[in-house]
């Protein structure tokens, strides 16, 4: 199933260069260092994380459901340093056989699926026993200001320009729940510098399937 955001899809391609030159795309690095084996990214995008993979992964099934932004991870897939197959699929319900993956990976996913235990649901369906959750996100934030901010964002224009988009998404305790153990998390503020915004608060972290 395709999901078109026409608009949003070209504004995100540009914006995503800008967010590695300004700092991600060593969060993208960190994102996926020491993964090995096969890894299933879910939300892929236009392929931004896909430079990154260790060359001790061997293959990233890499799912998108939007046509447009499919398509430009297509393209950088050749680039990548690990074999890399682009498939349309919905995070809530993946391509992909049961216990396949030794890793998931998601990255900036979780506040636009309708559903967030639906989706880690599916990402730990095809996960193998022991296997691991990496993930990088925007989240919740931490202090009752930039959390009101969230919810008016929410309430009002942001999921409606940015795709679906929700700030204010508690998705630690959502990765929680779903019955992933969080071995390793790393909160902090992106861009870091210059007022908050709504999507400032992020974490980047890993979780073990059981």
């Amino acid at each position: 199933m395709a999901v078109s955001h026409p608009i949003f899809s070209r504004l995100f391609a540009r914006a995503s260069v800008a967010m590695d030159q300004a700092g991600m795309a060593e969060h993208r690095r960190r994102l996926v260092a020491g993964l090995r084996g096969r890894v299933v990214e879910v939300g892929a995008g236009n392929g931004r994380n896909l430079a990154h993979y260790p060359p001790e992964v061997s293959r990233v099934v890499a799912v998108e459901p939007e046509p447009r932004l499919r398509a430009l991870a297509r393209a950088a897939a050749p680039g990548a340093p690990v074999p890399v197959t682009v498939a349309a699929g919905l995070a809530e319900a993946l391509p992909v056989a049961d216990a396949a993956a030794d890793a998931v990976v998601l990255s900036l996913v979780l506040c636009s699926v309708p559903d967030q235990a639906v989706a880690l649901r599916e990402a730990r369906r095809v996960l193998r026993p022991g296997g691991e959750l990496r993930f990088y996100e925007h989240v919740v934030a931490r202090t009752p200001g930039l959390r009101r901010a969230q919810r008016i964002a929410d309430a009002t224009l942001w999921p409606l320009f940015c795709a679906g988009c929700h700030t204010a998404r508690d998705t630690v305790a959502a990765i929680r729940a779903a019955g992933f153990e969080v071995t390793e998390l790393d909160r902090f503020r992106f861009p870091p510098t210059g007022l908050p915004a709504p999507a400032s608060p992020h974490v980047l972290g890993t979780a073990i399937r059981a």
